[in-house]
């Protein structure tokens, strides 16, 4: 965190920014109040980039946008009822929000919006305190009523009000301590903690794509395991992911050091570590980081002892496969989301028949046939998969996967391994062997794509010839 003298000058140097001093112009002009709140106060303090610039104000969404239309280049009514009014000034995106002293019902999280009168009670409705601080404008002043410099000092997440009333309110802030936990490196006081954990059943009355936004905004943290710790720990995650926790109590057959669930976080780490390394400045990779989370997602529905004591979980890849299907859907997450999470699932042990034995040409076509356009992320999956203390293990499993790789690479520069398929099409196969539109010609096909993934390009000739042997051959046994 910076000093206050340092977070001062940031401050001040924000104000004087042209989108933010002409606007705090034009609202005193009016004869109305305007602070800058929440999260550009915040992190002036922890000297991270300021993306948002969000205000708060005593003037009624239609006279906001009487004051803000002559210096607007544009302006959005996001959410008059909720008092917010978004607008384009001197080329910057700015919200401003009527004061709110909201009352909710504690059933249906439905608020009965009330706008406040004074910045303080505003305040005093915001999630934690660190949030609760604005400065006023034009007069730069700091106003913090709640504490919110002393928990950014002792990098603490509290509440303005009790904890209690607070989550009560809106039980999706208990989601929020979670990824502010993950994304500012903050811990939770210990009554934050405790009303998380006596409250976690009431995060069922949020709509599943609340928390389906706030879990993927967790995700995509430089380093979503503390907020993923939390959530387990105080028995949130069991109300919406209860696959998660379920996973603590099962030991991992490849890795005895650690169960599933110690395991998964590891390789969400992993993943993300990958990620970094291949795609530097991109966004983050959600599809991946959901895999990894819940690859293992599978086993403690397949945990069966063996003779021995060993632990065996046998086709928890295609167990794991469905219930995230299951769970995603649950949490509404889009159907493209939901495939490519189910199949990077379903397909992360493939590679590990790789290390028992030498594949065919083949079987490598049908590793990259098989992952299709997820291959990239297969590769990452695969390799933060391996978790295991064992420094000879780990070097032969990644020299084995190097080996992959470079294979599917070479075969890719010969036979442009990326979009497969036969060497005669559909209407081929009807002009050759005469036959209309039907499940023979089907069959045909998947012979001619297995001939192509087993032998490579076979050419239009040779290939024509092999379908009428297999025809002939077919009819005879018909």
């Amino acid at each position: 965190m910076h000093s206050v003298a340092q977070a001062v000058e940031r401050l001040d140097a924000l104000a004087a920014t042209e989108p933010v001093a002409v606007l705090a112009h034009a609202f005193a002009e009016a004869g109305h109040e305007l602070a800058l709140v929440g999260g550009p106060v915040r992190d002036a303090f922890l000297g991270r980039p300021v993306t948002d610039l969000d205000f708060t104000t005593d003037a009624t969404p239609d006279e906001t946008l009487r004051i803000v239309e002559p210096i607007a280049s544009a302006t959005w009514d996001v959410g008059r009822q909720f008092g917010t009014i978004a607008a384009r000034i001197r080329g910057e995106q700015v919200e401003i929000t009527t004061y709110r002293s909201d009352v909710y019902d504690g059933e249906t999280r439905k608020p009965e919006v009330a706008f406040g009168d004074t910045i303080e009670d505003d305040l005093l409705r915001r999630d934690f305190t660190v949030n609760a601080m604005a400065l006023r404008l034009p007069q730069r002043e700091l106003v913090d009523v709640h504490g919110g410099v002393e928990d950014l000092l002792a990098e603490r997440l509290h509440t303005p009000q009790t904890a209690e009333v607070s989550f009560r309110d809106d039980p999706l802030r208990m989601m929020r301590a979670a990824r502010f936990t993950a994304q500012l490196g903050f811990t939770v006081s210990d009554e934050v903690r405790q009303a998380m954990t006596d409250l976690a059943d009431s995060i069922e009355i949020v709509s599943a794509e609340r928390v389906r936004d706030e879990l993927v905004k967790l995700l995509d943290t430089a380093d979503p395991v503390p907020g993923i710790r939390l959530l387990v720990d105080t028995g949130l995650a069991e109300r919406f992911l209860p696959e998660l926790p379920a996973m603590r109590l099962e030991i991992d057959e490849h890795h005895h050091h650690k169960d599933v669930y110690e395991h998964s976080l590891t390789v969400l780490t992993q993943a993300i570590g990958y990620e970094a390394e291949r795609h530097a400045g991109e966004a983050p990779d959600t599809v991946l980081r959901l895999a990894a989370l819940l690859h293992d997602i599978g086993k403690p529905a397949t945990r069966k002892l063996e003779p021995g004591g060993a632990v065996s979980f046998h086709h928890h890849d295609l167990v794991g496969s469905k219930l995230v299907k299951k769970r995603l859907r649950a949490l509404r997450f889009d159907n493209d989301t939901i495939a490519a999470v189910a199949r990077l699932v379903e397909l992360h042990l493939r590679f590990f028949g790789y290390t028992e034995g030498a594949w065919t040409d083949s079987a490598v076509r049908r590793y990259v046939r098989d992952a299709g356009p997820l291959l990239e992320r297969l590769h990452e999956l695969t390799r933060s998969d391996v978790t295991t203390r064992n420094r000879r293990k780990a070097d032969r499993l990644g020299f084995a996967y190097d080996d992959l790789e470079q294979r599917i690479a070479a075969l890719a520069e010969q036979e442009e391994l990326d979009s497969i398929r036969p060497d005669l099409t559909g209407d081929d196969i009807m002009r050759i062997l005469d036959i209309r539109p039907g499940r023979a010609v089907g069959e045909a096909y998947r012979y001619l794509l297995e001939l192509r993934m087993d032998e490579g390009p076979l050419g239009s000739d040779e290939a024509e010839a092999r379908l009428r042997a297999w025809w002939a051959d077919r009819d005879a046994t018909a």
